[in-house]
């Protein structure tokens, strides 16, 4: 039986799928009409992400694959994995509407190494907004690991949890509201909205999230037997992490307006298996 979180957030991100793949945000309509687009998120992490051509990777949490097809784009041979029928429907129909070839998976996480084989990919990479939906950072690492091949990388950017757990809904101080450190419990939160531009509601508004500590998610992938290669703290975020305190750049990422050194807002890590 599927537990209740993953019954909850799937349900949850089945609601936002086509609100995103109809949003101006993820730019469906520019992967569409110019084959050498990519998404912003993506194009933020070419300096760190370097020369992926002919490399088997696999996107892990992938949504509706814009990240996805950005990594195809650039050379790899790429595999997307997500838990939402929904975001894997739109997925699919983005990259057939490209003409590229993507393997879109439906599966947990942690399902990973089962459904796609171990010690198959030469890049595992986890974009913005992932971690927070998984309950075990360890357990998460050991997937990672699980899934790379000797020699083969791990590369993810995410939320910093210093930002996530400042509380949003204090606009006159950077208050920390909510837990930095993984708890046994999950936050729950009963929000209609999501984070794209859209007079829609999500009709599945409870979700389930857990932080992780910086050190809680290097440890892990220390204890997973990865070697660290490079952790950055970011200024920016590619979304509107605090509402009416950032302003976004020319890049599309998103920043403190005043005094942006105060608060790491995202982080890159990159790993690999010896």
């Amino acid at each position: 039986m599927m537990s209740d979180y993953r019954r909850l957030n799937r349900a949850n991100w089945d609601d936002r799928a086509p609100l995103h793949a109809g949003s101006g945000d993820y730019a469906l309509d520019k992967f569409r009409a110019d084959p050498s687009f990519l998404s912003h998120v993506v194009r933020f992490d070419l300096p760190r992400l370097g020369d992926i051509r002919g490399l088997d990777a696999v996107h892990l949490q992938c949504h509706i694959g814009t990240d996805t097809l950005s990594l195809a784009r650039l050379g790899a041979t790429m595999t997307g994995l997500d838990f939402s029928p929904a975001s894997l429907a739109e997925a699919r129909r983005l990259a057939e509407s490209t003409s590229t070839p993507i393997d879109f998976v439906e599966a947990d996480v942690y399902d990973a190494v089962t459904v796609l084989g171990a010690a198959r990919f030469d890049l595992v990479y986890t974009g913005i907004g992932a971690l927070c939906w998984l309950p075990d950072i360890r357990r998460w690492a050991e997937t990672v690991a699980g899934l790379l091949r000797p020699g083969g990388r791990l590369f993810i950017r995410d939320d910093h949890p210093v930002r996530m757990a400042v509380d949003e809904a204090r606009t006159d101080a950077l208050t920390l509201g909510y837990p930095y450190f993984e708890t046994p419990e999950p936050m729950v939160f009963d929000d209609g909205t999501t984070y794209v531009d859209t007079d829609l509601a999500v009709a599945h508004s409870t979700t389930h999230e857990w932080n992780h500590g910086l050190g809680e998610i290097v440890e892990a992938v220390l204890q997973a037997d990865l070697t660290l290669t490079q952790l950055v703290e970011h200024h920016s975020v590619p979304w509107e992490a605090l509402p009416g305190r950032m302003v976004c750049g020319e890049d599309s990422e998103w920043r403190l307006a005043e005094h942006p050194e105060r608060l790491p807002l995202s982080f890159t890590l990159q790993a690999r298996k010896p």
